[in-house]
């Protein structure tokens, strides 16, 4: 697809701002001729991330087609139509799609959006089409009523979760329920009557919960991921404590921070290898090398589903009676993680990993890592824009 003018992406900018997910295709004069789109990487990438339709699991030929209602979007308004989505029967069977009647609204090298909304895809160009005009017009028209109906939607849930963060807040100052680092999290959770557990999945209907303490130097947790074993050297967290763990009171440990852009006092670093789509953590030790690695895809993907929507909830740390307490005060409400980005902080070294491996007195190894951190400044950098909340209001 062609680069994007700026106006086409502060356009894209207005639709994300109102929760708007979507993805872009740019038909040829060919495509408009023949009535034929070639359904790009990002566009099954959409389809299939939304639950819409998977090509992989498609048969070639006519008879496999898919046909799913569709409206176009012309401002002021709409034509009725139809996609088609499908795999021919010749070579390959390289995905296609189609969307009936879109000819009457494009031109050559046009930037469709496409988004899905009420069973329907709803089709805009996004190159013609007056976004900014459309959505704040005085004047209802069917593409301000449709993106309205999304962000509706989309924050619903948060909305109900930002409701009870004020009431918790505006009830003062609460009692830390463990004396630990992770206390800041465990008692919002505790709070909110969420479990806690190690699951992997959001914390509260889907949106992900991350709570700190007000700092303007603390890391944020972004997830824990451990290496794909089966590329690596080494098989194990025990080995990699093993090779470079120190004894600390009674257990042997390996809690260490690790970066792209230095070597930490063990010997350690990262580096991301593109050809492979790998991130590689190296040791100066000339024996050990690179021992251990994680597929970028798979960083990508734990980013995408931990973070798809998450609420930092910043909170102002006291001692009340020589115990910790806790008054959240402010939220970020994020959306969406650019993943390409995830890459460029890790070299940049705005993201980094923590390892917090240990063996205890009865020989058993614990791992709570390794653990992806972004440092404040980079949650910019790594979402679109976010929203905040003050919870005292």
């Amino acid at each position: 697809m062609r680069k994007l003018t700026d106006e086409e992406q502060e356009k894209i900018k207005l639709l994300t701002k109102n929760q708007v997910s979507l993805t872009l295709i740019e038909p040829t004069e060919t495509g408009l001729k023949k009535s034929i789109m070639d359904a790009t990487g990002s566009v099954r990438s959409y389809l299939k991330s939304e639950n819409i339709h998977d090509y992989e699991l498609q048969n070639q030929g006519t008879e496999s087609k898919v046909m799913i209602p569709t409206i176009i979007h012309t401002g002021f308004k709409i034509i009725k139509s139809k996609a088609s989505l499908y795999r021919p029967s010749t070579k390959k069977g390289d995905p296609r799609i189609w969307f009936y009647g879109l000819t009457k609204v494009a031109e050559p090298n046009d930037i469709i959006g496409i988004t899905f909304y009420n069973d329907n895809f709803q089709v805009f160009n996004l190159t013609k089409l007056d976004i900014k005009e459309l959505i704040y017009s005085s004047i209802l028209n069917p593409f301000q009523e449709l993106i309205n109906a999304i962000s509706t939607t989309e924050n619903e849930v948060a909305f109900e979760l930002l409701a009870m963060l004020r009431k918790i807040a505006n009830a003062g100052p609460i009692p830390s329920m463990v004396d630990a680092d992770t206390s800041v999290g465990r008692t919002l959770e505790t709070a909110l009557g969420i479990d806690i557990n190690s699951s992997k999945q959001p914390d509260y209907k889907g949106i992900e919960l991350k709570s700190f303490r007000n700092s303007r130097t603390n890391r944020k947790n972004l997830f824990a991921q451990v290496p794909d074993w089966k590329l690596s050297k080494f098989k194990s967290s025990a080995e990699i404590l093993d090779n470079f763990g120190y004894e600390r009171d009674d257990d042997f440990k390996l809690y260490c921070t690790v970066s792209a852009i230095t070597r930490n006092s063990q010997g350690l670093n990262l580096r991301i290898d593109n050809d492979i789509k790998q991130l590689i953590e190296n040791s100066d030790k000339p024996e050990v090398g690179d021992f251990v690695v994680w597929t970028l895809d798979k960083l990508h993907n734990r980013l995408k589903s931990k973070h798809k929507e998450t609420f930092w909830v910043e909170a102002e740390s006291t001692r009340i009676n020589d115990r910790e307490h806790f008054q959240y005060k402010l939220v970020e409400h994020t959306k969406k993680p650019i993943t390409s980005q995830f890459d460029l902080l890790i070299e940049l070294g705005i993201i980094t990993l923590d390892h917090l491996i240990k063996r205890n007195s009865k020989g058993k190894v614990v791992e709570k890592g390794p653990l992806f951190k972004i440092k404040p400044k980079g949650i910019e950098l790594l979402f679109p824009p976010s929203e905040s909340y003050d919870l005292m209001v």
